[in-house]
């Protein structure tokens, strides 16, 4: 999913709408004022929008939820995904997010300095962080079903948050990798996710949690 016009024929699509809004707030450098101003450039009834989104804060959302399906759809497509074990899903999982954000990093940037808050602001990021948790929650899930002893079954919960939070601290690291591709993001989510995982096998999950919220916390003072 990239930034670029909408085709404003007749049957809009739910894509047509997120790609045009992506385009206008860059053009724009602001976002649209109202659904009314926002419908008249692109040339659909209000009507047309309301079938897929009840604000623009609903299409802002929409962003990056479409940043998840579109990973997922990708990593699907591919037969070896489904026998990766559950750090290499993860590892793919974040690198193919990454490479979506790389594509649009212009609108990344845009919406996430917009008023200073950047990641501090995740009312844009609720459905987003949905998605991932439940994605997290089957991997781990997947795991217990191979762990014979209750107490060495890990709450999904927990990890589910584990996920989001390092998800949080990727996007953070790569707003400001100003290496050449984005290469050091690579190496930070290998070494990130490597780490947790090996964390995850001998420490309580719990105390990784509360490292990541930790380290989290002191990303986002600087």
């Amino acid at each position: 999913m990239t930034a670029k016009k909408a085709n404003t024929k007749k049957n809009t699509s739910a894509q047509d709408i997120l790609s045009f809004y992506m385009n206008w707030v860059l053009e724009h450098n602001q976002k649209p004022e109202s659904v009314y101003q926002f419908c008249k450039e692109l040339g659909i009834n209000e009507g047309d929008f309301y079938q897929y989104y009840a604000s623009i804060n609903a299409l802002e959302k929409g962003v990056w939820n479409g940043f998840y399906d579109n990973a997922m759809g990708m990593l699907e497509k591919d037969s070896a995904f489904a026998n990766y074990g559950n750090r290499e899903k993860l590892l793919s999982f974040y690198y193919t997010f990454v490479e979506l954000l790389n594509l649009n990093r212009s609108y990344v940037l845009f919406v996430t300095d917009e008023g200073q808050a950047g990641l501090k602001d995740m009312s844009q990021l609720k459905g987003l962080r949905s998605r991932i948790k439940t994605f997290a929650k089957g991997l781990i899930e997947e795991a217990n079903e191979d762990k014979k002893l209750r107490v060495s079954k890990r709450s999904p919960e927990v990890f589910s948050e584990g996920a989001w939070l390092q998800l949080l601290l990727i996007v953070k690291f790569w707003l400001e990798d100003e290496s050449a591709g984005f290469e050091k993001t690579d190496v930070f989510i290998e070494k990130s996710v490597n780490t947790v995982f090996d964390l995850f096998e001998t420490t309580p999950i719990e105390k990784v949690l509360d490292l990541g919220k930790f380290l989290w916390q002191e990303r986002m003072a600087r």
